[in-house]
């Protein structure tokens, strides 16, 4: 037997482990996470997703659907907490290029369990300015 060690430097995300049951992921800044460049929420359907900020700063936004549309809110992470985004709530993160977080999830979640919402031009001026 055998302690592994798992890393990642680049740009988004990677999976680093990954078993039947979970997977841990480091995701990083990337252009699609600054606020400069945030253009849609994900979801995933059936399972939860946990954040952990190790360092620079991230921004958990997220959006409740109503019937006059989203209303969106938004979270300040703290370095060392776990954040947990419940099974279906539309959610991204604002990242600065210094960010690296880890991530939790269910291995089976991916695209064919998610869904994507791209933001109108009021959507992302919206999130932006509840951001900055």
């Amino acid at each position: 037997m055998k302690i592994t060690v798992h890393e990642f430097s680049g740009e988004g995300m990677r999976r680093v482990f990954e078993n039947q049951k979970w997977m841990v992921g480091i995701k990083n800044w990337k252009p699609a996470n600054d606020i400069a460049g945030i253009d849609m929420l994900e979801r995933h359907n059936r399972t939860d997703e946990l954040f952990v900020l190790a360092a620079g700063s991230c921004t958990l936004v997220c959006a409740e659907e109503t019937p006059d549309g989203l209303v969106f809110d938004k979270v300040e992470m703290e370095p060392c907490r776990v954040y947990c985004i419940p099974a279906t709530m539309w959610h991204n993160t604002v990242t600065q290029k210094d960010t690296k977080m880890i991530l939790i999830e269910d291995s089976n979640t991916g695209m064919n369990n998610s869904d994507i919402y791209r933001l109108s031009e009021a959507q992302i001026a919206a999130i932006q300015k509840l951001v900055r």
